[in-house]
Parts: C-alpha cells; structure tokens; sequence
C-alpha cells in the first residue's frame, strides 16, 4: 500500500452529486457552488474586515493526547495514508477582524484511530506511537488570519466521533481550545469504502449527534467542506475572544 494520501474514488464524487448536508450539520461542496452560497464559509469573502460581530467558536476539551513537538509546518502527513484533506482555518475577533501573527496548532488521528505519540492506543490498548510526531503541528496565520494544512481525513476511535484538535494562542497570554467536526454521511462513506481506513475491525460506535463534546460545540464547530485537486478542502472561521 502507497503511503501517499489517496485521491477521492469518482464514483464516490458522483454519489454525493452537487451538495450534500448531513443531518448532524456540515456541508460537502464544490468550489463553485461554495462560492455562490450565502453562508459564513463563501469563498472566505466575509472574512473581510468590518463584516460584523462574529459569534465565538465554541471551545472544547484539549483531550488527552496533546503535546508540542515544536513542529512549525505546514504538511503535517509524515507519510500517513489516507483521503487527502487541506485544512483552512481563519482566526478572527468578535469584530470579524483578522488576527496575523496568532499561532495555531492542530492534531488528530490517522485512518486508524491512533495519535501519535502516546501509548496503551487502539481497540486492544496495546499501539504505541511513543517518540512519533505525526498528524501534529502548527503554525503562525498570515495577514488575512490563515493558516492551511496538508493532512489526511481523520479516522476514528471508539467513544469518539471524527474530529481534529486545535489550539489558538492570540498572543503570549491566552489561548483558546476547541474541536472540529465533519458531516457524518461523509465520514461514513470513507470509512466503508476507502482504504486504509477500511483495514480496521470494528465499526464506528459514536456520531456527532451521539457525541457529548461535538454537541456542545455545535454547528460552529463544523467545517465546511469542498472538493480541490484530488483531495477534499475543510474550511472553518475560528472566532476568538478580545
């Protein structure tokens, strides 16, 4: 098996047509039609400044498997397979005004379900990926407030639904904690149909309407998805307090 990061099955891409929402939230678009909808998301246009008060994204539980590996990048794979995903994040104020310079870090699971760097993972408990660093790092947003990663689709473990951890420090004081979540049907889909993540045994035991922290989070913690080249792209505004 390629360690390359798998490009999206055309008979999947017919499948899920021009638009698809879930019924838990979250929205699989084409470039083409995100642009046209009348939504946060919109070809990130009302990132602009002066856009309005923007709602605070709802923070999250750091989880236990967090650390820094002091990893400024912007390609956090480190050979992981799986769907390629682009990440997007803008990180903005309650006044929907960019925030340049604020570090953002980010991790999550591979196609497994398993973090890297920490032990006792996996169904039977016995996966260590001590002394790994992958699926983790950060960066700093540019002048307009972005960051964007090139990582896979994140998997799943059990008790959890899919999701991607994030921290972003505005500044050398504060710091804000929260998760992102993906439209069910989607995660699904891949999870049946797509290898690797079809190798595991088991099947996934938890939905973002089963998950207590995706539902406290809300629908401003689910991104906004579309297809690019070959991978899909998440966008999502990260609004912060002052």
């Amino acid at each position: 098996m390629s360690d390359k990061p798998s490009s999206l099955p055309l008979s999947r891409r017919q499948a899920l047509g021009l638009i698809a929402v879930s019924a838990s939230g979250g929205v699989f678009l084409p470039g083409i039609a995100l642009a046209q909808q009348a939504s946060p998301y919109a070809g990130l246009a009302l990132f602009d400044s002066g856009a309005g008060v923007c709602a605070i994204t709802p923070e999250a539980t750091e989880g236990p498997f967090y650390f820094d590996p002091k990893l400024e990048r912007a390609d956090i794979t480190e050979g992981k397979a799986g769907i390629a995903l682009n990440l997007r994040l803008q990180v903005i104020d309650a006044g929907c005004r960019p925030l340049a310079g604020a570090r953002v870090d980010i991790w999550h699971c591979d196609a497994q379900g398993h973090y890297s760097g920490y032990p006792g993972q996996g169904d039977g408990q016995d996966v260590d990926t001590s002394g790994q660093s992958f699926l983790r790092g950060w960066q700093k947003t540019d002048d307009s407030g972005i960051v964007s990663f090139a990582t896979i689709y994140p998997g799943w473990y059990r008790g959890r639904t899919t999701h991607i951890h994030f921290k972003v420090f505005p500044n050398d004081n504060s710091v804000m904690t929260g998760q992102l979540f993906f439209p069910d049907g989607l995660s699904e889909q891949i999870f049946t149909t797509v290898a690797p993540y079809t190798d595991r045994s088991g099947k996934r035991d938890t939905s973002n309407a089963r998950d207590g922290i995706a539902r406290r989070a809300g629908p401003l913690s689910q991104v906004a998805l579309r297809e690019v080249a070959d991978a899909y792209q998440a966008l999502m505004i990260v609004a912060v307090k002052g």
